[in-house]
């Protein structure tokens, strides 16, 4: 009897669907054990790509806090029929998982489709993804999902030019290397290779192994952990909370603020930035041990 395979996703600009269908390849593959499902999270009314940058910013609030927005129903196929197994590809917006991705988990739909079902989460993100997937998965055990597997796959370029070329992607449109920047975003090298961890997945759920799938997944470079941008994501997300309140409960007041914010969020990267990385290298040898428990920590699939 053929296993369900259940691939959901959102994807502004296509990368991330790459990934997951070269992740669900190995499965692909065999047809007669298989049948894969992709499910496509459509907003109702969704964002525009490239984006504005005005409306770009203007999504901070929301996305950080975690406010839905109104999705399209999965099919009546996909809601009545019971998965074997989910690979759940997803976005970060501004340390948090994208809206179309809280938008989904919040709805009347996900605990339906995810409830004891064993999940693999995927991300295709700049390079902070680490706070987000905690976030993540308390929503997971609280949908009663079974979380067994993460793949994390980040632009490896240092975090000042990915800034850069981030921006130029999402506003502009353009992803290929142009003039002294490279290509924005998880290489195409890394997203064809990503073939790699969905044979691992494959290999772990076909022997009934997926307790010790993510050691497998860490050990074949599945999840990198830089220390530097963990600190900066702590302290990113205790300035967020502040301005994301701020910026939602002063309505009136909100285009200004949103201007502010962009303000302070570039000097931040580009001055603030900087003084936390000079901190982190002359603590480092005072906080080894606990860096080291932290990184493990992170690259597994407990919550604590």
């Amino acid at each position: 009897m053929k296993k369900n395979i259940l691939i959901i996703y959102y994807s502004q600009t296509g990368q991330l669907e790459d990934i997951v269908r070269n992740i669900a390849q190995p499965f692909e593959a065999q047809k007669e054990e298989y049948d894969v499902t992709y499910y496509n999270i459509k907003l109702k009314e969704d964002f525009p790509y490239p984006w504005p940058g005005d409306v770009f910013f203007d999504t901070f609030p929301e996305s950080y806090l975690q406010i839905p927005k109104e999705i399209f129903p999965p099919s009546e196929d996909i809601l009545n029929k019971k998965y074997d197994l989910i690979l759940f590809g997803y976005q970060v917006w501004f340390l948090t998982p994208s809206i179309p991705i809280i938008s989904f988990l919040k709805s009347d739909y996900a605990e339906k489709i995810l409830k004891d079902t064993p999940v693999v989460t995927i991300s295709g993100t700049r390079n902070m993804w680490m706070l987000s997937q905690e976030k993540l998965k308390v929503y997971l055990r609280d949908l009663k999902a079974q979380l067994v597997g993460n793949i994390a796959l980040v632009d490896r370029h240092d975090n000042y030019t990915s800034v850069l070329t981030i921006v130029r992607w999402l506003t502009k449109g353009q992803k290929e290397k142009r003039g002294l920047l490279p290509a924005a975003g998880v290489s195409d090298e890394e997203i064809a290779g990503s073939v790699k961890y969905g044979t691992i997945i494959e290999k772990h759920f076909r022997n009934n192994d997926l307790n010790n799938l993510q050691p497998d997944l860490v050990k074949n470079g599945a999840v990198e952990i830089r220390a530097f941008l963990v600190r900066v994501e702590k302290v990113g997300n205790k300035i967020f909370t502040i301005w994301s309140n701020l910026i939602i409960n002063k309505k009136e007041k909100r285009p200004l603020l949103i201007k502010f914010f962009t303000v302070y969020l570039m000097a931040a990267i580009w001055i603030i930035s900087p003084v936390v990385l000079v901190l982190h290298l002359l603590t480092t040898p005072i906080f080894w041990f606990k860096r080291q428990k932290q990184k493990r920590y992170l690259q597994g699939i407990n919550l604590k």
